[in-house]
């Protein structure tokens, strides 16, 4: 089944319903959306383009991707999303190696269309050309058929380490994605309303099979991104918002709703459900967050191989403060998601007992085809069937999943295994600390030393002994960081997670 036919049934039940909104505008009712995304793909098909070759979306948060998105599938084409934040030379390196036949640009990150080489053509969202393609013109009748396992999103890893490479995500996956969010993160009804603050190149856009499978509202803001205040303004306009966000926003948002000295009932009349994942959220951070906004959040762990699909700590979990491992629960990811089976093993592949650290393991109709044009990468990441995340953590008995760190985050000191969250957790909760970030930086004794990166609370100035003292109260002598370095802020990428490969550098 072709995705687009989600939205083609919307549009014939619900065709006067309001589906998209910019701000608090409707924008498009669900019969617009289908005659747009039809006419879209009737004019791309009429360019040459045939089922499986790649459209290329390079745009800031828009209110015609979804029209652009769901226009591609219904052409049978393969949709590439790109964060709005790489670099041109970056986006081009995608371009080439997905082979795009077509690219829609913002014009705002691609003033001069001809920047981007190789494609039959780059369009500017807000022009001309591209209006009389979403409204004019004669409109695809059919959806095109795909496979269930024909890819769908062509979605490019951040390339932390060399080139990215792309994550081959079919039909069925984001279809076992969108169901799998009704049975284990939250209901949605027609009349709810998700929120685009975060990318839609990525798990924020996903979001929207979901809530199109309900025929729900899509609402993207005018500043097109995060601001804290409008949503909380956008929220007591429209009704209640649900949204995704990494921890760092959530962290503002909380903030926000502390300096408007609001309630938790003001809060639920803004937001009704927050979904967090992404990066480590600390348990400082989702006690506060509670305490201010009330049970408005769940957390999900996957990654861009499953997408949004992994585990799930829900409502009920964070609000089960009488069970006696709810301290353990709440800093753990949750338990597996309907659709898929999680497990930690050994670099041998063999399951590890309860609280053992290993790799964790993810098997379902969730988990990427492959890695495009990448065999061996393929190879390495899918073996019997398992999804090797690259993210060690630990089940215990009851299945509940606590990450530690990647792999490649771990600390190896005089040949002691050190997993920096463990250690960020305790220094959150020193008095004075914001943010903290721990990484671990060579040494010619122990082979690695432990370096905590602190941004204090404004107006606080961190006492290095007293948060030695502080770490030795609360965790063993050779965790403890060796280095403290206070800094203004921690380096993050547009998602909001820290990158740890910029203060590696540093160290």
């Amino acid at each position: 089944m072709n995705l687009a036919h989600l939205l083609q049934r919307r549009a014939q039940e619900h065709p006067d319903r309001a589906a998209i909104f910019h701000g608090t505008e409707a924008v498009a009712t669900y019969a617009q959306w289908g005659q747009r995304s039809a006419r879209l793909a009737a004019r791309m098909r009429h360019a040459g383009l045939q089922p499986g070759e790649r459209v290329l979306l390079f745009m800031r948060n828009h209110p015609r991707y979804l029209e652009l998105l769901l226009g591609a599938w219904w052409a049978g084409l393969v949709a590439v999303p790109v964060n709005a934040k790489l670099h041109l030379r970056e986006v081009q390196w995608i371009a080439d190696n997905s082979q795009a036949r077509l690219a829609f640009v913002t014009r705002d990150i691609v003033p001069d269309l001809s920047a981007l080489t190789g494609l039959g053509a780059v369009m500017d969202v807000d022009g001309e050309a591209c209006e009389a393609w979403l409204n004019e013109g004669v409109a695809m009748a059919t959806v095109e058929e795909r496979a269930a396992d024909d890819t769908a999103w062509l979605f490019y890893t951040s390339g932390t380490t060399g080139r990215p490479k792309g994550v081959m995500i079919t039909h069925r996956n984001l279809m076992t994605m969108g169901m799998g969010y009704f049975n284990d993160v939250d209901h949605v009804a027609s009349g709810d309303a998700i929120v685009y603050a975060a990318p839609m190149s990525h798990g924020a856009g996903l979001y929207a099979i979901a809530h199109l499978m309900a025929g729900a509202r899509h609402v993207v803001p005018l500043s097109g991104g995060f601001d804290a205040a409008e949503l909380f303004d956008l929220g007591r306009q429209l009704g209640p918002l649900s949204m995704f966000a990494a921890p760092t926003i959530v962290k503002r948002i909380v903030d926000e709703a502390q300096a408007q000295g609001l309630t938790p009932g003001d809060c639920a009349r803004s937001f009704k459900t927050i979904v967090y994942g992404g990066a480590p959220m600390y348990v400082a951070d989702i006690r506060r967050a509670l305490r201010v906004m009330g049970p408005r959040f769940v957390q999900i762990y996957g990654q861009g191989e499953s997408p949004m699909t992994g585990t799930v700590l829900s409502r009920v979990h964070l609000a089960d403060v009488a069970h006696p491992r709810h301290e353990q629960r709440i800093a753990s990811v949750g338990v597996a998601q309907t659709p898929v089976r999680i497990r930690v093993a050994g670099p041998d592949g063999r399951s590890l007992p309860p609280g053992e650290v290993g790799e964790v393991l993810i098997r379902g109709d969730s988990v990427m085809a492959g890695y495009w044009r990448n065999p061996e990468a393929s190879a390495a990441a899918i073996r019997d069937g398992w999804l090797w995340t690259g993210d060690m953590g630990a089940l215990d008995a009851d299945g509940f999943l606590t990450l530690k760190d990647r792999s490649k985050d771990l600390i190896i000191s005089g040949g002691s295994n050190i997993y920096p969250r463990e250690v960020e957790e305790v220094l959150l909760e020193a008095p004075g600390v914001h943010e903290v970030a721990v990484v671990g930086a060579p040494d010619p004794e122990w082979g690695e030393i432990v370096v905590a990166f602190v941004v204090p609370e404004p107006g606080a100035t961190p006492d290095v002994a007293a948060l030695d003292a502080f770490c030795l109260d609360h965790i063993a002598r050779f965790k403890r960081p060796k280095r403290y370095v206070v800094v203004e802020a921690l380096p993050k990428n547009n998602y909001g997670k820290v990158l740890k490969t910029a203060l590696r550098a540093r160290v």
